[in-house]
């Protein structure tokens, strides 16, 4: 097993609100994005995206092995389609974003 420099990851929380009437199509355009995502099939990308209780409160959790893997997240054309569409939609609430460290887990993140 591949021991992973813990140093090096980088895990970013986002959460942010959109207006009812937009939930939809956010959910269209994330699903867009990673489907996108998962053709990359790059390993040393995880990432997921949450829904709230009352529909349309998002949140995003990705984990980079490296910054190399989150700049290819990052650039992808889609990706920031989806960012701007979001941003333009005249959110309720701003993304708050978090860097966040690995505490632990209770599998291999990236194996």
């Amino acid at each position: 097993m591949t021991q992973i420099n813990v140093s090096e990851l980088i895990i970013v929380k986002v959460t942010y609100t959109v207006k009812a009437s937009f939930a939809r199509q956010n959910q269209q355009n994330i699903d867009a994005a990673l489907q996108e995502v998962r053709a990359l099939n790059n390993p040393d990308i995880r990432y997921s995206a949450l829904i709230g209780d009352d529909g349309k409160t998002f949140t995003h959790l990705a984990i980079f092995k490296n910054a190399t893997a989150q700049q290819l997240l990052l650039n992808l054309p889609v990706f920031k389609s989806f960012q701007q569409q979001r941003d333009d939609s005249g959110l309720e609430t701003a993304p708050q974003i978090e860097v966040m460290q690995l505490a632990s887990s209770s599998y291999d993140i990236f194996n």
